[in-house]
């Protein structure tokens, strides 16, 4: 009975247009070269590190207005113009012209602009849709399953976009694949750094194909929240359902509890994630395995999720965030020590511990928020999450700017030498924060877990 149940939530439309959106949305297949490409294009380190920055403020500003939009005139419609804006920011990067440096960097700014309004637009907005298709079907009970696979297909997608991404940047393939097949074309450097790029592309369109598929689910009215009837269509009632998801947010102790245990995981294990190719030069990875070894990690997405819906499902919620304590403790801890070739089990472990967090956080979130403010909630953790590892990535690039002016030693030095020194405090600060979050939880704890929300 369970399984016919299953069965019948994955063929309602929009569940499988959510899914299929979310694989295309996030296989991009310059992420495992994503540094590389864009210092190849002819940008410096710092340039890179700006447009980073850019990146992450654009989706900090526009991560809850966005949310509360999506409440507001539909997420579907919001949807709709983060697949657009995805198309745009392609088409700037397939486009974007070398040996003009200000011209290049106009191109490439404006590119990390429509990128984190894109990312923004989405967060939260084609989550709350799928659940509310789910409960207006009578089928929210299954919204576990459909996380699970989702998350199991999106990692299938994304470790494919890494490991293609990763062999059509390279030259030397492409020629020896030419010369395999009998072709005389050759390629260099400045053709194939495209290739990427124009994969992306397709996937942009076939994100927005996946948008314009959908179809907008009524929106129930919550306490003091908008209705399907009758939205609301002015920017100041979009900041007014932003403040009262806010208080909501802050009044209801469970759902802040889940935020702010999710970050503890997320901002950390984000970091470690950036640097992931810097680690691997550290314990003795050769860099030819980089792509390899990355799509392997995302294997994790596909193995994991059902044993994550099955602790959601029969262990409490403090169970499980003592569980990814545990693990991720061991895996800052393994890291730290730099192990060659084994030091990357520690990092599997850190792997592991995201793809449990996405799927409590989302399992617990959703069902506990009211349809009429779900988006902009959503879109409140994410920029919770978003705003933490900012300013982690931030702190990082200060301390090795501190050690460059102070002339200590050469910049690749200094690099090597904060690299290995932020991966041994880590662990620490980790442990400190959980303690202080233990002592807030232990005072905020509610008298029970939420009920459902109606």
């Amino acid at each position: 009975m369970a399984e016919a149940r299953h069965s019948e939530a994955l063929r309602l439309s929009n569940i499988r247009h959510f899914i299929a959106f979310r694989v295309c949305f996030n296989a991009r297949f310059y992420y495992p070269i994503f540094a590389v490409l864009f210092l190849d294009f002819g940008l410096s380190l710092e340039q890179f590190a700006l447009l980073n920055a850019v990146w992450a403020a654009t989706i900090v500003l526009l991560e809850v207005p966005s949310g509360a939009l999506a409440d507001i005139i539909g997420r579907r419609r919001l949807l709709v113009g983060a697949a657009a804006l995805m198309v745009a920011e392609m088409t700037l990067l397939c486009l974007a012209p070398r040996g003009n440096p200000t011209l290049l960097f106009a191109f490439f700014l404006a590119n990390r602009i429509l990128s984190g309004a894109a990312e923004a637009a989405a967060s939260g907005a084609d989550e709350a849709l799928a659940y509310d298709t789910l409960k207006n079907a009578g089928c929210a009970q299954d919204w576990g399953m459909v996380l699970e696979r989702q998350i199991r297909y999106q990692a299938i997608g994304f470790m494919a976009a890494m490991t293609i991404g990763a062999a059509v940047y390279d030259p030397d393939l492409i020629n020896r694949l030419l010369v395999w097949c009998g072709a005389a074309l050759r390629v260099d450097q400045g053709m194939t750094l495209r290739f990427p790029l124009y994969l992306t592309l397709i996937m942009a369109l076939a994100t927005l194909y996946q948008a314009v598929a959908m179809q907008e689910t009524p929106i129930e009215p919550g306490p003091a929240g908008p209705t399907a009837t009758k939205p609301p269509a002015t920017l100041r009632e979009a900041f007014s359902v932003t403040f009262q998801a806010g208080r909501w947010i802050l009044q209801t102790r469970f759902a802040l509890l889940v935020i702010l245990a999710g970050l503890l995981f997320d901002h950390l294990i984000r970091l470690v994630i950036t640097l992931n190719s810097q680690y691997f030069r550290e314990i003795a990875l050769p860099e030819a395995a980089f792509g390899v070894i990355a799509a392997g990690l995302s294997l994790l997405g596909v193995l994991l999720p059902r044993w994550a819906r099955r602790m959601a499902d029969h262990c409490s919620p403090p169970v499980n965030f003592a569980a990814l304590v545990v693990v991720t403790t061991l895996g800052l801890v393994g890291t730290a020590l730099f192990i060659p070739y084994w030091g990357l089990v520690p990092l599997v472990l850190l792997y592991g511990v995201m793809v449990f967090k996405q799927f409590f956080t989302s399992h617990y979130l959703n069902r506990m928020t009211s349809s009429a403010q779900r988006a902009t909630v959503l879109s409140f953790k994410g920029l919770s999450y978003n705003l933490a590892y900012g300013l982690v990535g931030i702190i990082y690039a200060l301390a090795l700017a501190a050690l460059r002016q102070a002339g200590e030693t050469s910049p690749d030095r200094a690099q090597t030498y904060v690299f290995r020194l932020s991966f041994e405090a880590l662990p620490w600060y980790f442990l400190v924060v959980v303690a202080l979050f233990a002592v807030y939880a232990y005072r905020r704890r509610p008298d029970r877990e939420p009920p459902d929300a109606a």
